[in-house]
């Protein structure tokens, strides 16, 4: 899949994985039940500091500003996570490739989107959203593009790091699925492959298939 980066975003690194082969299912109980435990673990930090505390997610509301979309009210993905949490509404299990993604967004505090790519048309780009822009999200409302960075299809957007689009989700249909990592402009390179190689290689242990990656 060609994957692309618009020019005005040329000084950001986005992690890319390609899965194919994959069988999308119920959660293994290890992951399930790593899960929990995280989302537990986090709810007693809550106790001591906001969300946006966090350095992650301070660090992805100050860009949501930079690029002219208010982080108070189109938040990014793993803030609102981490509010569901600290009020204890915990994350039920979705299925195997979703609670992977919620997994490894807030343990690196930064947005994962798992995309299916059967219902990607075209090259991808990810590049800052325009004014006449929106799209179905995964929160069941028409959301705006605009001044959001996105990834978008022939079709327009249908990920962000605030939230995805119904369009693309991924489902136990799913066979080939798509991973965007929105990475932390401050996370060292060597980080970077580090959250992209172990990723991937649960992903496949979890979901089977195989994969490529690579840093755009």
């Amino acid at each position: 899949m060609e994957v692309s980066v618009h020019s005005s975003l040329s000084d950001y690194s986005f992690g890319i994985i390609h899965y194919r082969n994959v069988t999308v299912s119920d959660s293994p109980q290890m992951l399930k039940g790593r899960l929990q435990l995280f989302q537990e673990s986090l709810f007693f930090d809550l106790k001591d500091k906001k969300p946006s505390d966090f350095e992650g997610i301070a660090e992805w509301r100050q860009l949501f500003k930079q690029f002219g979309k208010d982080p108070n009210r189109y938040r990014p993905s793993t803030e609102a996570l981490l509010r569901r949490i600290s009020k204890q509404n915990y994350l039920p299990s979705a299925n195997s490739a979703v609670d992977l993604n919620n997994f490894f967004s807030l343990q690196y505090e930064t947005p994962l989107g798992i995309y299916d790519a059967q219902n990607i048309s075209g090259p991808v780009e990810i590049r800052v959203g325009s004014k006449d822009e929106q799209f179905e999200g995964l929160n069941g409302r028409d959301n705006s593009a605009e001044n959001l960075i996105i990834a978008a299809d022939d079709y327009g957007p249908f990920g962000s790091p605030s939230v995805d689009s119904l369009r693309t989700s991924v489902s136990r249909e799913t066979t080939e699925a798509v991973h965007i990592v929105y990475l932390r402009p401050s996370l060292p390179a060597a980080d970077q492959e580090k959250l992209l190689d172990s990723l991937k290689h649960m992903f496949i242990q979890v979901n089977g298939g195989n994969a490529t990656s690579q840093i755009v």
